[in-house]
C-alpha cells in the first residue's frame, strides 16, 4: 500500500507532467466523494497547467496559476503518466494497469494523460486540499519536530498509533511504522509520551534510516523483515516468533523479546 516513500516515487513521476496545458479532468463518483456538489473539475482547470508537483506526507499536490489539485490513493492507488507506472507495484495490489482501475484521469491538449490508478477504489481527488490538517513531513522530520509529535498529557496513545496519525508526523504508514519500531527496538504498544531521551534519539534516527534505505529500496513494502510479517512469523533478529495485534485501528507485527 503507498506510503511516503511510494508517493515521493509518484511525485517524481509528476514532475513529467508540468508545463502542459489541461484539456480536461475526468473522476468517477468515489475518487470525487470528497469534492463540493456540483462541482466539474473540467471547469476548474481546463486551459490551465500544473507548475509544480509537492508531496506532504501521503498527499499529493499540483499547484496550478489557480487553485491546487490534490491526489490520495488510500490502500492501492497509483500514478500513471503518459502510460508509465510510477513503480511496479504495491504488496497488496496489482502490478498490472487495467481501465476499469482509471479512478480519474487528466487529459493534456498535447493528448497526454494523467491517471490516478486503484483496484479498491480508495483514492480521492481534492480541491484545494487542507494542507494545515497535516503534521510535518516525516522526510524532512526533526528530534525536535519528533518529541513535539510524541508528547502528551500523561502516557499519550500507544506509541505505533501516534506514528500513524497524520495530524503528529505526516507520511509514515502501517507497515513503515513497524520497521522502524522494529529496527529502534521499541514497543508499538508503549505511551507516546514514555520514551526517554535516549529512546528518542534512537527512534529518530532509525526513522530516518529506514526512510532512506527502504526509499533506496523501493518503497515500504521491501522492508528487511516484511517477509517474517506474517501469522507464524519469526524475528529475524533473535528468532521469537512475533505477535500480531491491532495497535491504532492497524495489524501490527512487534517481537516481544527486544522491543521494549
Amino acid at each position: 500500500m503507498p506510503e511516503i516513500l511510494e508517493i515521493e516515487y509518484y511525485r517524481l513521476l509528476a514532475e513529467t507532467a508540468l508545463g502542459r496545458e489541461i484539456l480536461s479532468i475526468e473522476a468517477d463518483q468515489l475518487a470525487s466523494k470528497r469534492l463540493e456538489t456540483g462541482i466539474a473539475l473540467t471547469d476548474i482547470f481546463s486551459g490551465l497547467r500544473f507548475v509544480a508537483a509537492r508531496r506532504i506526507g501521503k498527499l499529493l499536490v499540483f499547484d496550478t496559476e489557480g487553485p491546487c489539485f490534490g491526489l490520495r490513493f488510500g490502500m492501492t492507488g497509483g500514478l500513471v503518466v503518459d502510460g508509465v507506472a510510477a513503480i511496479k507495484g504495491l504488496t497488496y495490489g496489482s502490478e498490472s494497469i487495467e481501465e476499469k482501475w482509471v479512478r480519474a484521469r487528466v487529459t493534456f491538449q498535447d493528448g497526454g494523460t494523467l491517471a490516478l490508478h486503484d483496484p479498491r477504489r480508495l483514492a480521492r481527488v481534492l480541491v484545494d486540499p487542507d494542507e494545515e490538517a497535516l503534521g510535518p513531513d516525516a522526510l524532512s522530520l526533526t528530534l525536535t519536530q519528533l518529541k513535539t509529535a510524541l508528547k502528551s498529557r500523561g502516557e499519550g496513545p500507544a506509541l505505533k498509533a501516534r506514528l500513524l496519525d497524520q495530524s503528529a508526523i505526516a507520511g509514515i504508514g502501517n507497515l513503515l511504522a513497524d520497521e522502524m519500531l522494529w529496527r529502534a527496538a521499541l514497543s508499538p504498544l508503549r505511551g507516546a509520551a514514555t520514551l526517554s531521551e535516549p529512546e528518542l534519539r534512537r527512534l529518530h534516527r532509525h526513522l530516518r534510516v529506514t526512510l532512506d534505505e527502504l526509499f533506496k529500496r523501493g518503497g515500504s513494502h521491501t522492508g528487511d523483515h516484511m517477509e517474517a510479517r506474517h501469522p507464524g512469523g519469526m524475528c529475524p533478529k533473535d528468532g521469537q516468533a512475533f505477535f500480531r495485534q491491532a495497535v491504532g485501528g492497524r495489524t501490527t507485527y512487534w517481537c516481544p523479546k527486544h522491543q521494549s
